[in-house]
């Protein structure tokens, strides 16, 4: 029986064995080379969403998403947005309704991608909602994973520089990682629903 709690102690967090995403990472920084990749993307069964940004460390002065992850069970691919720009086959995308896309506050996400185009959301699942299902209440990607999975998704990239010449394999990486853990725990939360071999610890 497998134990799931409310809210998830983020000390312990740090002592979990870490998580990486371990397939392959295809970036994407030509708008040429966006059309194949979306044709790939949505040929999949499921898909995990993500953003990045690069950070502002000064008041008043913000960027536009820099970043797309977007990942198979075992491939990821990267989209520069501030290098290819919002191109037809990106909208067509992010307005796809056949193939599920799992993102986390992915409501947030959407609005900031608002902000480089328009276009209107096709089918997406917000992992927070799914979550609140089971009376869970701590929301971060990173709580939920460590207390479904007892592994930890690693934050020392977050805020670095995603609109920098090349990113660095551990910035890949951690972009990578946060996409394919939206698949993991969709899949464990509908697989918890099914099997009910989960007890809830409302510690």
């Amino acid at each position: 029986m497998r134990i799931i709690f409310t809210k998830f102690d983020k000390k312990s967090i740090n002592s979990l064995p870490r998580i990486l995403f371990p397939g392959k990472i295809v970036l994407i920084d030509k708008a040429e080379d966006t059309e194949e990749a979306v044709n790939f993307l949505l040929s999949q069964p499921i898909l995990g969403v993500d953003t990045e940004t690069r950070p502002s460390f000064s008041k008043g002065r913000g960027f536009q998403v820099s970043l797309l992850q977007v990942s198979t069970r075992d491939t990821c691919y990267l989209f520069r947005l501030h290098l290819t720009g919002i191109t037809p086959a990106i909208i067509r995308f992010l307005e796809d309704k056949t193939v599920p896309k799992v993102g986390l506050s992915w409501h947030d996400d959407l609005l900031q991608l608002h902000k480089r185009a328009e276009f209107k959301p096709g089918y997406f699942i917000e992992l927070q909602d799914e979550a609140k299902k089971f009376g869970l209440q701590d929301m971060s990607l990173q709580k939920l994973y460590a207390n479904l999975f007892h592994q930890k998704i690693s934050k020392a990239q977050r805020l670095s520089n995603w609109e920098a010449s090349e990113l660095k394999d551990s910035q890949m990486a951690y972009a990578a990682t946060d996409a394919w853990c939206c698949i993991n725990l969709y899949e464990e939360l509908l697989r918890l629903k099914q099997v009910g071999d989960y007890e809830l610890d409302e510690l």
